[in-house]
Parts: structure tokens; C-alpha cells; sequence
């Protein structure tokens, strides 16, 4: 296993890795903690598109730690920011599958967002009312009309973007229905393979690491799932580090063609790994406990 050193930043996943559901994982506090006290920015990346980042702080106080919004990149913010540079905003008229999480930040990069049954006319020329993309992220709420409204915009021409491809979503009784699901079935009702700009996708990597200004070589990204998280990570030439509280476990591992750098057991494993990375000063007590015995 590789030294663990050099770290001056972190890319964190949330679900699977600080907690499943509304069930936080062992250690939360103390993880959060020791980056604080430690000095290590972090970034929370989630491919998770459904909550907005308000209601993300608002998750973390109900679990006891405090997060700031500049410490939260969704796949749902990554999408709106990307869509932002390749599109005129104001110009631009959005039919989004999703919840408020996807919702927001498109409103608030400028974007108009269309109703169900707003539809272009099937020549791939957009009416007044259409859209001229189609935004799917996970939808709890998911429905036929939904999906019908999707793709025959799609089918007429709409532009097809995903904000991530997870086709399944940790919880505390288990994996349910991801937002991959969902785009599977719009791709094989429409024949149209979607721009994902969520993990595996570097776009989200290469966004955090402008955030917190760190080079590749001195980040490590945390995640649980291989397919996304870990494969996301080498893409983006930076180290990654998988735990095993999510969705991959050691046999996936065994059996992937490519490998995390780290493979730890839970965030508190990483809470020990990171401590015992530090150097020691004179005014440490372990130190002070060593020279005593001297």
C-alpha cells in the first residue's frame, strides 16, 4: 500500500461514505473534527442530485456537524455550471427530470425551465414552448408523464444530459433505484446516449479542485463505489481511496480492472490514517509523553 502522504485536499463523497439514508456512519463527528483541526479543505462531491446544498448543511446539523455551502459540489451544480459554459442561459429553455436539488442551480445560472407536455413538433426544430435540452437527475417522484415529456423531446432533437449515471442508490435497507436507471430507460426508448457530467466523469474532479485550488497529486479522493467514485478519480489522475461502508466491497475490487489507491474500512479508519500522517511537534503530548520516558 502506498505511503499516505502529500494530502492538502480531499474530494469526499457523501452517501455510502458519511452515511446510508438518514443513518450517519460511525465516526462522523470525529472525521469532521480532525480535518478541521488538522487543516485539510475539502470538497463534498456527491453524484446525488436530488437535495440541494442547503438542504445538505441542514443533513449535517441534524447529524451534529456543521458544513458550509462552499464545501458542497453536487453533480446537479456540476451540470448547471457545465451547461452554463456550453449554453446561453437566458436563451436556453431546460425539461428537467429531477428534484429542487437539479432544479436550483439551473434557475439560478439564468435558465428556463419547461413544463410536462411542453413539446417540440418531432422535426428537431424547437417550438416556443419546448425545450432545447433535456436534464435527467434523480427523481423520487419519477413518472410516466415524466419520462413521455422526456423523450419526445429528446426523440425531436432536445440535447440529453445526465447528471450521473449511478444506477443504484444506498440506503439504510439496502441499494434502490439509481438516476442511471432512469437514463437507461429514456436511452433505450430514444436511441440517445446522454452527456454525463457526474462521476466517472472527470468534469466534477477537475471543478472541486478549482475550488479548492490543489493539484492532482496532492488530492486523494474518497468514495465507496468503484464504478464511479474510484474510476472517476483515475481519470482525473488523482489518488482515491475506497471504504467499505457503501456499495463496492473487496471482492469488486479483486475482480475491476483498475484499483483504488487505498482500500479502508470506514471513514473512522480514515480518521486514524490521517492523524497518525501528521508530524509530531515538541508540543504534541505524544511527543511530550516520549521525552518524559527518555
Amino acid at each position: 500500500m502506498p505511503p499516505f502522504t502529500n494530502i492538502k485536499a480531499l474530494i469526499i463523497d457523501m452517501d455510502g461514505v458519511l452515511w446510508r439514508g438518514d443513518q450517519p456512519i460511525t465516526g462522523l463527528n470525529d472525521f469532521f473534527d480532525t480535518l478541521r483541526k488538522i487543516n485539510i479543505p475539502f470538497i463534498l462531491a456527491t453524484n446525488n442530485a436530488s437535495l440541494t446544498p442547503t438542504q445538505y448543511t441542514e443533513k449535517f446539523a441534524r447529524m451534529g456537524v456543521t458544513i458550509q455551502l462552499k464545501e458542497i459540489l453536487t453533480s446537479a451544480m456540476a451540470t448547471a455550471f457545465h451547461l452554463s459554459k456550453q449554453y446561453t442561459p437566458k436563451a436556453t429553455r431546460v425539461f428537467v427530470i429531477g428534484e429542487q436539488g437539479i432544479k436550483e442551480p439551473l434557475l439560478e445560472k439564468g435558465f428556463t425551465l419547461t413544463d410536462l407536455n411542453d413539446i417540440n413538433d418531432g422535426n428537431g426544430i424547437h417550438s416556443i414552448t419546448g425545450p432545447h435540452i433535456v436534464v435527467c437527475g434523480l427523481d423520487r417522484k419519477v413518472s410516466w408523464e415524466k419520462m413521455s415529456t422526456a423523450t419526445l423531446n429528446i426523440n425531436a432533437g432536445a440535447a440529453f444530459f445526465g447528471t450521473n449515471g449511478d444506477t443504484s442508490f444506498p440506503m439504510e435497507l439496502g441499494e434502490t433505484l439509481g438516476n442511471g436507471a432512469i437514463l437507461a430507460a429514456l436511452t433505450a426508448a430514444t436511441s440517445v446516449t446522454p452527456t454525463i457530467i457526474g462521476k466517472p466523469e472527470p468534469i466534477i474532479y477537475q471543478q472541486a479542485m478549482a475550488i479548492l485550488k490543489s493539484k492532482p497529486e496532492e488530492t486523494i479522493a474518497i468514495g465507496d463505489r468503484l464504478d464511479t467514485d474510484i474510476l472517476g478519480a483515475i481519470k482525473s489522475d488523482i489518488r482515491s481511496l475506497m471504504v467499505l461502508t457503501g456499495v463496492s466491497n473487496p471482492k469488486d475490487v479483486a475482480e475491476s480492472p483498475f484499483k483504488p489507491t487505498w482500500i479502508m474500512d470506514s471513514i473512522s479508519s480514515i480518521t486514524l490514517a490521517l492523524t497518525n500522517a501528521q508530524p509530531r511537534t515538541t508540543h504534541d503530548p505524544i511527543f511530550q509523553q516520549k521525552q518524559s520516558t527518555d
